[in-house]
């Protein structure tokens, strides 16, 4: 159930213990190649290795213009290989486009490449429409399988047990780190029945949020991996010194919202001084919706904000999705970030 925590403000930040961490979609500029979108990407994840953040995760997309983000276990490693501390992974890698043996060989070779520091985040949707699933994997069923190719694929990254006839080289006795995540309650259920860490996709979907968690954690059951449950929550961020900016800047994510319900290229735009006359109340409405669960303003703001979150839901770990339009200003979010920390 949620929980709630009384919080005295002259106490250190109940931030101060939380790993904030960062998810990725690689998004394109107006403009911009997509050599100079994953050079920006990777210049973004250097920052954000340096300032200590936990984790940088790649979103898989397809057929999607304005976002770079497709070829994920290439990306990874491309992170992976130009960065010290922080680390690496998939949020997540959509199953039902992959053979699980596939997974686990790319996977295995990034842990043996870059051990302790990759991660592999699983989801069930196909992270694209229809047509493009068909080509990625000409069967529709597969997102029905997804509970036994996580175990397939728990078994290819485990120990070899002397008998299984198809094994991962690389990829076998690597244990990689694996993640459920979702926005709704399937995979919440699935991560509590198998004991694994759960991700809550909140930076796209809230509507599920409590109901997911509280499910996750009520019937979690230990396993060799975690022995009590671990929520991480997924964020829309829009920091900025200043609360006006902030509103200002999130102009960007907003007409990328409306580009995605209309059906259009997904390109990240400069912010404009008002969404006025932009859309409908309709898909205004759809808008605020879809980034209801940002966090958004100046640092006071936003640490206001982020602890009443975890004084509401009592997650482990934020996971933040990050797509300003100025490159400078996303970096300057990250520092905002870390210093409210406290």
């Amino acid at each position: 159930m949620p929980h709630s925590s009384a919080h005295d403000s002259s106490s250190p930040s109940v931030l101060a213990n939380i790993p904030f961490s960062l998810l990725e979609l690689a998004p394109m500029r107006l403009g911009a190649s997509v050599g100079e979108t994953l050079r920006s990407s990777l210049q973004y994840a250097k920052v954000a290795d340096q300032l200590g953040f936990n984790r940088f995760w790649f979103a898989e997309h397809h057929n999607m213009p304005g976002i770079a983000s497709a070829a994920t276990s290439v990306l990874i490693g491309y992170v992976a290989e130009n960065t010290n501390n922080i680390r690496v992974g998939a949020g997540g890698i959509m199953l039902p486009n992959h053979p699980p043996l596939v997974v686990a060989e790319q996977f295995g070779t990034l842990e043996s490449l870059y051990p302790g520091r990759i991660d592999l985040g699983l989801g069930r949707a196909p992270g694209s429409d229809q047509i493009t699933s068909r080509a990625l994997n000409r069967d529709p069923q597969r997102a029905e399988q997804f509970p036994e190719e996580v175990s397939e694929l728990q078994a290819l990254l485990g120990e070899y047990d002397g008998h299984r006839p198809i094994r991962a080289i690389p990829g076998e006795n690597s244990h990689v780190p694996i993640w459920l995540l979702g926005s709704s309650l399937f995979s919440a259920q699935l991560a509590a029945e198998r004991g694994l860490p759960y991700v809550f996709a909140g930076h796209f979907a809230p509507r599920f949020l409590f109901q997911a968690i509280e499910i996750y954690r009520k019937n979690f059951k230990p396993s060799k991996v975690l022995d009590k449950p671990y929520v991480m929550l997924g964020l829309p961020l829009i920091a900025a010194d200043t609360d006006e900016e902030a509103l200002f800047l999130s102009t960007s994510s907003k007409q990328r919202v409306l580009a995605l319900i209309r059906g259009q290229a997904l390109w990240l735009k400069p912010p404009v001084e008002s969404m006025d006359g932009l859309c409908s109340p309709q898909e205004e409405a759809y808008v605020n919706d879809f980034l209801g669960l940002s966090v958004m303003g100046g640092p006071t703001t936003i640490k206001h904000r982020l602890e009443m979150i975890v004084s509401e839901l009592g997650v482990d770990e934020f996971i933040f999705t990050n797509d300003l339009y100025d490159q400078q200003k996303r970096e300057h979010a990250l520092k905002i970030l870390m210093d409210i920390k406290g």
